[in-house]
Parts: structure tokens; sequence; C-alpha cells
């Protein structure tokens, strides 16, 4: 099997789900064990911003461990250098407070701070781009659930989103769309900006 490639040229992680092996349970059982032993005698990194806005207390927890080798199959991973994990949860009074594991391979050289930023800074893309998604198409509203389905439209309405970007005429994104349904000129006008 070919060595994988953590991309230099992505911020310093590449998140693990659980379609990846035995890779992603691996490094989960690896941050279980140092988080029931307190991390005692494990070296690692630890860092925590906490958040308020809109009502709500975010708190984030960050940790690196260098100490990869162990990990089956690691030496797949080209320049694997670290595994991190960022455990988040938001606290809205009178609500259940959720926690989210994720974890992640480092390949970039840099603390537990530049881990942090480049984490932010990849959510904040990514939550921008599904609200945008949302107000334009509706998406969380969409029904469609089988099959690749909701992968298939959520690559055409990126698409879509990116045309209604890049034309040039005054008004929202949304009004765009639905002027496009409603006139075949002005969606030939997007298609072609």
């Amino acid at each position: 099997m070919a060595a994988r490639k953590c991309n230099p040229s992505l911020p310093p992680r590449s998140g693990l789900k659980g379609n990846q092996g035995t890779l992603h349970k691996d490094v989960q059982q690896l941050f279980d064990w140092a988080d029931q032993t307190e991390f005692k005698g494990i070296e690692h990194e630890a860092y925590q911003t906490i958040d308020k806005c809109h009502g709500r207390l975010e708190i984030r927890r960050y940790w690196l461990l260098d100490n990869v080798e162990h990990l089956e199959n690691a030496q797949q991973w080209q320049g694997l250098k670290r595994v991190g994990m960022i455990e988040s949860e938001r606290r809205i009074e009178g609500k259940p407070t959720p926690r989210e594991r994720r974890y992640y391979l480092i390949s970039l050289d840099g603390g537990i701070e530049r881990f942090a930023g480049a984490s932010r800074g990849h959510w904040g893309i990514e939550n921008k781009m599904h609200w945008s998604i949302d107000e334009v198409f509706n998406e969380d509203d969409s029904l469609n659930s089988k099959g690749h389905a909701p992968e298939n439209m959520t690559v055409m309405r990126k698409i879509a989103l990116n045309l209604l970007a890049k034309e040039s005429s005054k008004g929202s994104k949304k009004a765009k769309r639905l002027k496009a349904g409603w006139d075949n000129d002005f969606l030939i006008q997007v298609l072609l900006a």
C-alpha cells in the first residue's frame, strides 16, 4: 500500500473518521487511555479556549501526543509527527451540554496553539460555507438521505453557490438563485459568469 501524505499545505491536521480502518479506533483508544491516567507519564501538550457569544459558552480543549510510532499502520502516513484531539462542549443555560471529541493526524511542526488556531480556522471556513449553503438552498431541510444523494447534492449546491457568487449583478445569492429559476436568460448569465 502506498504511503498517504499528510498535505503540508493544509492546516496541521487531518480529521480522522470511523471509516479509516483501525487508525481512528487506535487514536481514540490512545486518548481514552491517556485521559484515564490523567496523562501521567505521557508526553503531551494541552491547551484550552473559552468563548462567550450569543448566550452560549463554548469550551474547547486541545491535546497533542508525540508518540505515534506504535499506532497500527502509522508508517503509511508519510510525515506523521503527532496525533491530536479536540474536545468541545457548548453550554447554553437550561439545555444539556453535549461533548464532542475529534481526532487528528498532525504532519506540521508547531505547538498546541498552532494546532488550535489551524483547527478553528478550518471549522470557521466550514461553518461559513454550511451557513451560506443552508441560507441559499435550505440544505438543512433537505430530505435526500439515501445512498450518495446527500454528498452529491452538497457538491452540486457548492458549485451553484460559487457560480452565484461570481455573477456580478446586485442582489443576494438567494435572490439570484430564485431569479435563475424563473429566468433562463439570467440562468445562462450565471452559468457563464
